[in-house]
């Protein structure tokens, strides 16, 4: 009875609730704050963030935090490699969603921060990584690309008080460094936003198992 009960536990946390925190994670990844009426912007993925998912994906599949072999297999039921399919695609959209929160919207940094984050991701697939050593990594990477975004570039374009060309007489390097990186303004609450999208997702990839467990009969 009570290891039913255990057993049963484990089957919604797996098929329920880790989709549910990379859905979340997904869905707050593209979420944005109007810097001017704080009002809700959603921005869809670029393509490049698909491309990006896909080799972080490979580069999981790599390190074997995620058996592949494991996950679709003939000995499963059909509703059970449908589920697991499901699960990945979930991750999927979270890790596309990632990039997106990430990777500035418009702009030299845009360019600047997506060849970083190719590069890196090319160079670790051809690496040896263990499964701790890849999370550690994406942890500290996706911490980096944060602090840059969040940090940095959106403080640089945060609207002042004064007008435009107060600005400019009191601060002109941040102004003249707003125009030429065109960087998009909005909100502080986004940066809260999308460090709790960050958050969740490193959650889930610390909760994903490599293998999904076999069912008893």
């Amino acid at each position: 009875m009570i290891q039913g009960a255990v057993q049963q536990r484990r089957l919604f946390a797996f098929y329920l609730y880790l989709p549910l925190v990379f859905l979340t994670s997904a869905l707050l990844g593209g979420l944005r704050f109007s810097a001017t009426d704080g009002t809700f912007i959603f921005l869809k993925p670029s393509l490049v963030c698909l491309v990006l998912a896909a080799m972080l994906l490979i580069l999981c599949a790599r390190a074997n935090l995620v058996a592949i072999g494991e996950w679709f297999s003939e000995e499963r039921s059909l509703v059970e490699n449908v589920a697991h399919g499901v699960i990945l695609a979930s991750v999927f959209a979270a890790s596309t969603q990632i990039f997106n929160s990430l990777i500035p919207e418009q702009g030299v940094p845009y360019w600047v921060i997506t060849f970083c984050f190719f590069w890196t991701l090319w160079n670790n697939i051809f690496a040896d990584f263990d499964t701790r050593r890849l999370v550690r990594s994406l942890g500290a990477l996706f911490a980096l690309a944060f602090v840059v975004k969040y940090l940095v570039l959106l403080n640089l374009a945060a609207p002042a008080n004064q007008s435009w060309i107060e600005n400019m007489i009191q601060s002109p390097s941040r102004s003249a460094a707003a125009w030429l990186l065109d960087v998009p303004q909005f909100s502080s609450a986004t940066g809260y936003i999308q460090f709790f999208a960050v958050a969740l997702y490193m959650l889930g990839l610390y909760l994903l198992p490599s293998a999904p467990a076999q069912r008893s009969e």
